[in-house]
């Protein structure tokens, strides 16, 4: 499993693939989300002209194969390109907010690199002893 507080880019990414801005809402970023949710909603409202697309009357496979098939090819080419951007976004936010947690987080062992309290003089991990670290001198 991951560290607390960690992130999976590959499950934002997923997410991202499968309705833009969900992957954004899995890293916590709303206002992104949000962003893309209404990217991609504005597209379709902006692209989709009323008539355009016949109503689907009976859920069957044919109806809804032909009611995809008349959407224009505006509409499919703005729906996969903001698709790819939000899930190439989604990885990048998640994958920068790891490493910045990672340098929050502060002292490493230097034997076996796991996260230590700056209070104690032995890692708990490994029980390595630790050098004693000086208050930097400015």
């Amino acid at each position: 499993m991951t560290e607390t507080g960690r992130k999976r880019p590959l499950l934002a990414v997923v997410l991202a693939f499968i309705f833009p801005g969900l992957g954004h809402f899995y890293l916590r970023k709303w206002g992104r989300g949000l962003l893309w949710l209404g990217l991609l909603f504005t597209l379709s409202v902006l692209l989709v002209v009323t008539g355009t697309i016949q109503p689907v009357s009976e859920l069957t496979l044919e109806a809804i194969s032909s009611a995809y098939q008349s959407r224009p090819t505006e509409v499919t080419i703005g729906s996969v390109v903001i698709t790819t951007l939000n899930v190439v976004d989604a990885y990048w936010v998640a994958v920068n907010e790891n490493q910045t947690q990672e340098v929050e987080a502060g002292v490493k062992c230097p034997n076996c690199g796991k996260e230590i309290d700056q209070d104690i003089d032995f890692c708990h991990w490994c029980t390595t002893q630790l050098e004693p670290v000086e208050p930097d001198q400015q």
